[in-house]
């Protein structure tokens, strides 16, 4: 049995999306982005009292990097991962965790435009900041696609997956147009039926209620 706890259009995403990817059974928990959370059943799963959480062979696992690696080498046959040993092992492991990074400069940016709930409590310097820091994220992802179409050469994976979902979320704050070569592989590599699949259903509560949120004038 796998099962997955989710929050539409947050980084458990990457999960769902991996897991489609897969092409294994499992269900899917749809939690909302609230206090609920923290209860302590949920707390049980994640101590962090975050999504994702993924029940799979008897135990809980958190952390989108760990997941993504475990599932990989759980499923070797899907072809997502690399394999300690293969030649790409290590630049698989720089774009799977670069997801991240680019992350967290969306949920900094998710807070500030989203979560507080007045606007006093914003800062125009922070949306600023972290706008520009998702671009220099975007840079380095633009340099890294020069004469490629996916990440690493032997084609698409997992890492694809976990820097593609990240640009989901910060797509919302910096605009990935300006930079030809991202913007084609985002196309690309959203056009796939695990991403479309993993997309919050009509009706859904969204996270994100705009298309885009221009930083904050000071």
């Amino acid at each position: 049995m796998i099962r997955l706890h989710h929050c539409h259009q947050t980084r458990s995403m990457r999960s769902l999306w991996l897991l489609h990817e897969l092409g294994v059974e499992f269900e899917v928990v749809c939690h909302a982005f609230d206090k609920s959370l923290r209860s302590p059943e949920y707390l049980a799963l994640n101590p962090a009292g975050r999504v994702p959480a993924l029940e799979i062979d008897g135990r809980v696992i958190w952390e989108t990097g760990a997941i993504t690696e475990y599932l990989c080498e759980r499923f070797p046959g899907a072809g997502l991962g690399r394999a300690p040993g293969e030649a790409e092992r290590v630049d698989w492991l720089i774009w799977v965790h670069f997801a991240e990074t680019v992350s967290q400069h969306a949920a900094a940016l998710t807070q500030q435009h989203v979560a507080l709930y007045d606007d006093s409590m914003r800062s125009p310097v922070v949306t600023q900041l972290e706008a520009r820091r998702l671009e220099k994220c975007y840079g380095a992802i633009e340099g890294r696609l020069q004469g490629r179409e996916y990440l690493l050469e032997g084609g698409f994976s997992a890492a694809d997956i976990g820097v593609g979902q990240a640009l989901y979320m910060s797509r919302h704050f910096a605009r990935i147009e300006p930079f030809g070569r991202l913007a084609e592989w985002y196309g690309r590599i959203t056009g796939r039926p695990g991403l479309k699949a993993s997309l919050p259903p009509e009706g859904a509560a969204l996270l994100y209620r705009r298309d885009f949120f221009e930083p904050l004038e000071g």
